[in-house]
């Protein structure tokens, strides 16, 4: 497995730690910019090219990371095969994974502490999707409209 990740000026720290949590965890990674900080830029610059990578890739994930993680998950959402979900806590990380097989995770860089956001992490990477019966049917409704589009 492996994650890419991009981040905006407002979530540019907090790939600083998630880059240091990644190698920690041994986890393979790819950072997709910013690669220095810009209060000017935009958050589509960073967050359609990790959605692009993760949606042709299966297996793989995308962090984000911006003020409210509300933007870049709007635009995660627009790549094929993408199933963004914006998380605040643990809970919300589960359930994006579990319930909704989520392959690229949205962090409001504003909203979390580090040390949630370590936490939220880690718990979608290391959630498997249930595969129940209800959550693989909704799942398949999603990918039939990445078909139609």
């Amino acid at each position: 497995m492996k994650a890419y990740i991009g981040a905006d000026h407002g979530g540019y720290k907090l790939k600083g730690e998630i880059k240091r949590w990644l190698s920690e965890w041994n986890f393979e990674f790819e950072d997709l910019g910013a690669h220095k900080f810009d209060s000017k830029d935009d958050y589509p610059d960073f967050a359609w090219p990790v959605a692009v990578k993760v949606g042709s890739q299966i297996g793989s994930f995308g962090i984000l990371a911006c003020r409210s993680g509300q933007g870049e998950c709007i635009v995660a959402n627009k790549a094929k095969g993408v199933r963004a979900a914006l998380c605040w806590n643990e809970k919300s990380a589960f359930a994006a994974r579990n319930d909704d097989d989520a392959n690229v995770l949205c962090l409001p860089a504003d909203y979390v502490s580090l040390s949630e956001a370590n936490k939220i992490i880690h718990t979608f990477l290391t959630t498997p999707f249930a595969n129940e019966e209800r959550f693989k049917r909704r799942v398949d409704k999603v990918r039939k409209i990445d078909i139609n589009l």
